[in-house]
């Protein structure tokens, strides 16, 4: 049967399929556009399923924020060029958007239905690999921030005896620098007390391995095991870290230069750092 091309232009619209597909998929279905519509989503979901076991090592972090809460999604694609693809950015803010508007806290099944009917259509292995949702108690406030890139995100809250600083300009930048300086630093633990024991022991193992062959007294060697041990959890733990915008002091005593600044005590709730792919 003879095909119209506005018909062909049309499914080609509501699919994203080439135009010789939806011609086909119109042929095959004897010009019926649901019909026609149903079977090039069949044949997109065979073209997924069938490359589902393809790496997706590419993709984006999306964040989202409003009503004191804050969503952030990781998608995975398998090629850079997807990535940064506008449909497949889209699909990321509308997974973020609908989880904060519907207070999702994971993945769901309306969630991953959205990212399954794009890999239909591009024919591409695509996941929404995972989704956390914050929400800012009594005198919280979230800040956050995603890296040019979009392959890292990070949102922080802190907290204040008084929320009335949450609209003072130092406070806002403040907040948004710590972002910046968990984006910079990735730092694996935020306080000394969050790291694990047996990962300190480890350490310590090491550092009493380099200083064995001292020519010292015990005692002053394990001065020195010590030294090493403060310095390195200094490297790993945020509010240990020296300041982003200020490196002569940590970020903990940076958040009271400026909790002084504005006459509040400022301490931090909650820090989420994501990269892609771990």
């Amino acid at each position: 049967m003879e095909i119209k091309a506005s018909d062909v232009k049309a499914l080609r619209e509501k699919t994203g399929a080439g135009m010789m597909e939806c011609k086909k998929a119109l042929q095959e279905c004897n010009g019926d556009a649901k019909e026609a519509e149903k079977f090039l989503k069949e044949k997109g979901l065979a073209a997924v399923e069938k490359r589902a076991s393809r790496t997706t090592s590419e993709g984006i972090i999306v964040i989202k924020t409003g009503n004191s809460k804050a969503v952030m999604a990781e998608l995975t694609c398998e090629t850079d060029f997807v990535a940064k693809n506008a449909d497949f950015i889209a699909v990321g803010d509308k997974i973020a958007e609908t989880a904060l508007a519907k207070g999702y806290t994971g993945i769901e099944k309306e969630l991953s239905d959205m990212i399954l009917d794009l890999a239909t259509r591009v024919r591409e292995n695509m996941n929404l690999k995972r989704l956390t949702a914050v929400q800012a108690g009594n005198n919280e406030y979230i800040a956050h921030y995603i890296h040019s890139d979009k392959k890292t995100g990070v949102i922080v809250v802190l907290k204040s005896d008084k929320s009335e600083v949450f609209a003072d300009k130092a406070f806002k930048d403040f907040a948004y620098d710590c972002c910046l300086h968990a984006a910079a630093f990735t730092p694996l633990y935020v306080r000394k007390e969050d790291v694990d024991a047996a990962y300190i022991d480890e350490q310590l193992e090491v550092f009493r391995g380099q200083v064995a062959e001292l020519d010292k007294p015990a005692n002053v060697k394990e001065g020195i095991v010590k030294g090493k041990l403060n310095k390195h959890l200094a490297d790993i733990c945020f509010l240990e870290q020296a300041f982003v915008k200020d490196d002569k002091v940590s970020v903990q005593a940076k958040m009271k230069e400026v909790g002084k600044q504005l006459s509040a005590n400022i301490s931090l709730s909650k820090l989420v750092l994501w990269q892609l792919g771990q």
